[in-house]
Parts: structure tokens; C-alpha cells; sequence
């Protein structure tokens, strides 16, 4: 008997990369690389070894027959997001046709899938500028609350900044009402207490301007004389008021005028006078 060595077949899984170009279903040429991992079926070596010469050139027809195939029924988006589906697509084809010819299919993987360099460059800009817009919409939001935040703090800072004011106004009027008392027990009349008390607040105005280097204020009138003039004019003004009431008060005076009585049906009516004011 004489044996022959005819080959010898790799009952091993191997793996084979396929790169296929082809387009999507909105115009976008992209490559993908699909790895496919086979072995020999062992109980079909025979078929394996004599029925398929160039197995390796069979699996990547069909590889490329079921890319060109499925690919182009979605788009770019839809291609990395299905990729699995694609696949499975290839791998449930490979295994109808190569069981045939003693061959296994154990797994296929799309491994890689590359767009062109300008699409690619482009769904960055997209991607981007996506994100700047989620960026200066939340920056917005933030100056918003912001300006709110402030606005609220302005209006309570006023309102308590009034009711300030008010509390020192109506402490200065108790102050001054207290004053004129104390004046007026020692023999000093209302107006002449008034006068007083403005003057003495004026100097006051002077003495607290000066005790400051760094004041822009000025006070006009601003002269030696100014106190004195002041104090005259304000007991001039008093005199003046005065004299102007006394005499709205004679001439708004009237004589009352009684109305004679009368007798009606037996009764006497007595009439009261009619004053007029």
C-alpha cells in the first residue's frame, strides 16, 4: 500500500477581515471592516478539503454581498446604532452557504465602521454645536437667576432701606417735638424754639461736613452771616404767618343777624340765629 499526502486542513478557528466600502441610504460612502471567525467542520473535512478551493474568497463575497445589501437601507446614525443587526445578517448568510462546503461560521463582528474625513469632520461641527447651544442655554438661565436674585435682594435692601429712613424721620420728629417742650418750659415760644433748633441743626451741617477731608458736599448759602440771616428770616416768616391768620380769621367773621319770631296758629316759633362762619 502507498499513502499520498494530498494537504492538510487546519481543523483550528480562524478569522478573516473584511473591509467594505460602501454607501448609506442618505448618500454617505463609509467604510467597514467585518471580522469574520470560522472553522472546519470536523466530520466534513472532505467537503471542506475538495469542494471549496479558495474559502477565504467565498467568505468575503458574501460578506460583501450582505454589507451592500443592508447598508444602504439606513442611514449614518442608524448604521453605528444597528451595527449588531448587520451582523447577524452576515453571519445567518455565511452559515446557509458555507455549512454546504464543511464550514462553521462561529461569529461575525463589524468592528469598524469609518465615514469620510469631511463627514466626520462635519458631525463634529454638528456635535459642537450642539453642545454650545445646550451651553449657552444654561448660561443664560444661570444670568437669569442671577439678575432675579439680585433684583429680589435690590428691593428688600430698598424696602428695608425705607423703612429705615422712616423710623430715623419719625425719631427726629419726637426728638424735635421733646425739644420744643423743653424750650417752651423755660419760657421760649414755639416759633422762637423752631428757630433754634434749624439754626442749631445748621451748624451742625457745617461741623459734620468739615470733619470729613474727603467730601464733595457743598453748603449753600455758606457765609459768616448765614446763621444770623437764617434765625431773622425764620422769625420774620413766624411774625408774617401770624398776622396773615389773625386777619383770615376777623374777616371771616360775620354779625349774627337774628330773625324776628312769628306767631303761626297759635304757637310762637322761636327762631335761632343763623351764623355764618
Amino acid at each position: 500500500m502507498v499513502d499520498r499526502l494530498a494537504g492538510r486542513v487546519n481543523l483550528k478557528i480562524q478569522q478573516l477581515d473584511v473591509i467594505i466600502e460602501t454607501k448609506t441610504r442618505d448618500n454617505v460612502f463609509i467604510k467597514m471592516k467585518v471580522s469574520v471567525q470560522f472553522k472546519v467542520i470536523q466530520d466534513k473535512v472532505y467537503e471542506a478539503f475538495y469542494k471549496l478551493e479558495y474559502p477565504h474568497d467565498q467568505i468575503t463575497s458574501y460578506v460583501f454581498d450582505v454589507v451592500r445589501a443592508e447598508v444602504p437601507k439606513l442611514k449614518l446614525d442608524d448604521v453605528f446604532e444597528r451595527k449588531d443587526d448587520i451582523a447577524v445578517a452576515v453571519k445567518r448568510e455565511l452559515n446557509e452557504a458555507m455549512s454546504t462546503y464543511g464550514y462553521d461560521i462561529i461569529n461575525t463582528l463589524v468592528t469598524d465602521i469609518d465615514p469620510d474625513i469631511q463627514v466626520k469632520n462635519a458631525m463634529n461641527r454638528i456635535n459642537a454645536a450642539d453642545r454650545e447651544k445646550t451651553a449657552a442655554e444654561f448660561e443664560a438661565e444661570s444670568s437669569r437667576i442671577r439678575i432675579v436674585a439680585k433684583a429680589k435682594a435690590e428691593a428688600e435692601s430698598k424696602r428695608l432701606q425705607g423703612q429705615g429712613i422712616a423710623d430715623q424721620r419719625r425719631e427726629i420728629a419726637r426728638g424735635l417735638v421733646e425739644s420744643v417742650e423743653v424750650l417752651n418750659n423755660v419760657g421760649i415760644n414755639s416759633q422762637e424754639a423752631s428757630a433754634l433748633i434749624v439754626v442749631t441743626q445748621h451748624y451742625d451741617t457745617l461741623q459734620s461736613i468739615g470733619s470729613d477731608t474727603n467730601s464733595n458736599l457743598i453748603l449753600l448759602p455758606n457765609s459768616p452771616q448765614a446763621g444770623s440771616d437764617m434765625l431773622n428770616n425764620m422769625v420774620a416768616s413766624f411774625t408774617a404767618s401770624n398776622q396773615v391768620g389773625e386777619m383770615m380769621k376777623k374777616g371771616n367773621k360775620k354779625i349774627e343777624k337774628p330773625k324776628p319770631t312769628h306767631r303761626q296758629s297759635g304757637y310762637e316759633d322761636d327762631v335761632q340765629p343763623d351764623v355764618q362762619q
